[in-house]
């Protein structure tokens, strides 16, 4: 297999070896902790735009399928990992990892120090990186860098968001009906609100107040997606005027965008939170839940009228916030993946708060 070289935006510079044929990649470069779950990774639209590192050693033994994917395609633009499982064994399986990742043309590298790459992360912070498999000039690589946009200020979601409108679970019975803002939306959201009973129609997210409104919907929906929050105003601006109006749920960038439209301030964090083990404490409930977490950005706490809004969840590892509520309107939102899979299900409660959410404003 060919040669490949990390270059990453601070000038450090990593070796390895590419075992895909696409010869160049840039993005963000980040990490992830999770021991499995390497296909939703892959498939999350919230990783538009950025190079993965995956902590675990080894990746790949259980191969894909086709059941699992979390998104109509692979978003992320590179993936590292120490060593790839050159044979898979689940049956369940239809195809290794390798193949999967050839035939999506992702550029994949091996033989990455991987341990000492998410150190450094760590102490400098995610930051722009290339990979290449054809250029090992540093000088060459850094005029490159130069035109790889940050993550800050950038607007992901108009390359990931669907669309047209479309109905996610048309020929079912239901007892609620969901309107769905798509920032990069993963398909298991929408399997859990239409198992507990929600027809869910999937908007783009450039969908306005009054095409939302027009199918009546009992209660609005707004998903994870990319990029920075403070980057999609036309979103939280749809969002501001249904604030009130509408029972509202938000995930991830959902709970950012919330937060924006709630008067509050966004900043990006120095590595994100991103793997399936987080502790999150509960402060309603007084529970602590291990979560699933990919997110770059985080709402500011302080910035947010604490008269009028009220912090839900922290985060335990850096204290930061993790959920809010409205004291007043039907509204909340966590930055965490309450529907991850593979991952934890300790947060599956909030889908059934969505709905009694709906339940009593319908009453």
């Amino acid at each position: 297999m060919p040669k490949a070289i990390i270059f990453l935006e601070d000038g450090v510079c990593f070796e390895g070896r590419s075992v895909t044929t696409v010869n160049e990649a840039a993005g963000e470069m980040v990490f992830n902790t999770s021991m499995t779950g390497y296909q939703e990774i892959l498939t999350d639209p919230s990783y538009a735009g950025q190079i993965i590192t995956m902590t675990y050693p080894l990746i790949g033994n259980y191969g894909v399928n086709g059941e699992d994917v979390e998104s109509s395609k692979v978003h992320v633009a590179g993936f590292v990992v120490k060593e790839f499982a050159k044979t898979y064994s689940n049956f369940r399986a239809t195809k290794s990892l390798l193949a999967y990742l050839e035939e999506n043309h992702i550029l994949a590298v091996e033989n990455i120090d991987t341990r000492a790459l998410t150190r450094h992360l760590r102490t400098r912070g995610a930051m722009r990186g290339i990979i290449s498999t054809q250029d090992f000039d540093l000088r060459s690589l850094g005029e490159k860098m130069k035109k790889v946009p940050s993550m800050e200020g950038a607007d992901l979601v108009k390359d990931v968001s669907v669309r047209e409108k479309y109905i996610w679970n048309k020929e079912d019975a239901f007892t609620f009906k969901v309107a769905a803002i798509d920032c990069g939306v993963k398909y298991n959201i929408l399997r859990i609100l239409a198992k507990l009973g929600c027809q869910v129609h999937v908007f783009p997210a450039a969908a306005t107040m009054h095409e939302i409104e027009a199918i009546k919907p009992d209660g609005l929906f707004i998903s994870n997606g990319p990029g920075d929050p403070s980057a999609v105003p036309y979103v939280v601006e749809t969002v501001k005027q249904f604030l009130g109006k509408l029972p509202i749920f938000g995930i991830c960038l959902g709970h950012q965008i919330l937060g924006l439209a709630l008067g509050g301030k966004t900043y990006k964090l120095k590595f994100g939170h991103r793997g399936a083990n987080h502790p999150v404490q509960d402060l309603i409930e007084d529970t602590i839940a291990i979560t699933s977490q990919n997110h770059g950005f985080c709402v500011d706490a302080k910035s947010l009228n604490q008269n009028e809004i009220e912090i839900t969840h922290i985060n335990l590892n850096d204290k930061t916030a993790e959920g809010l509520r409205h004291k007043t309107y039907p509204l909340f939102c966590v930055q965490y993946h309450p529907e991850a899979s593979p991952g934890p299900h300790d947060a599956m409660y909030l889908f059934k708060k969505f709905i009694t959410m709906m339940e009593q404003s319908r009453a």
